[in-house]
């Protein structure tokens, strides 16, 4: 099957049924995503497909084929980081940085939808991701912090 990931396209030779992040990570060395729960229920494996913020740790890797899929290495770099992973670094939101490129990329879509949110919208938009050292202030302030650097303010 073909995929394409930040802009690459690979030939895989895996089942239909295999997890996107297996694929990621085991087929092709991407490991930004994360593996967590393995049910969807965490964040960390957060990628998007197609510009939709999935699970990839539950989502077909058949379901992904001819799709545009995004990972957090395709959204910034070190030479040139996404708002979001400017504002992580600014807020220093990591601490054991496990479930951070999950939030970032949730964040990402997030604010692309809404670049101006309230604290209510942030925290509801963010429910789904967990964080097990408990960053969520940091969190809330690096989206708030990202929000206005994309509104050019």
């Amino acid at each position: 099957m073909q995929l394409n990931v930040n802009g690459t396209a690979y030939e895989v030779d895996v089942e239909p049924d295999m997890p996107l992040l297996w694929v990621l990570r085991d087929e092709l060395g991407i490991t930004g995503p994360k593996y967590g729960c393995g049910v969807a229920f965490c964040g960390a494996c957060t990628v998007w497909v197609d510009g939709m913020v999935v699970r990839s740790c539950s989502y077909p890797a058949s379901a992904a084929e001819d799709a545009q899929i995004t990972t957090i290495e395709g959204i910034g770099n070190p030479d040139a980081l996404h708002a979001v992973q400017a504002a992580w670094v600014e807020e220093q939101v990591a601490q054991c940085g496990y479930c951070q490129s999950g939030q970032i990329m949730t964040a990402a879509a997030f604010l692309q939808e809404n670049n101006n949110p309230s604290d209510t919208e942030i925290d509801d938009a963010m429910s789904a991701n967990l964080c097990r050292c408990g960053t969520y202030p940091k969190i809330r302030a690096a989206i708030k912090r990202a929000a206005t650097s994309l509104r050019g303010e």
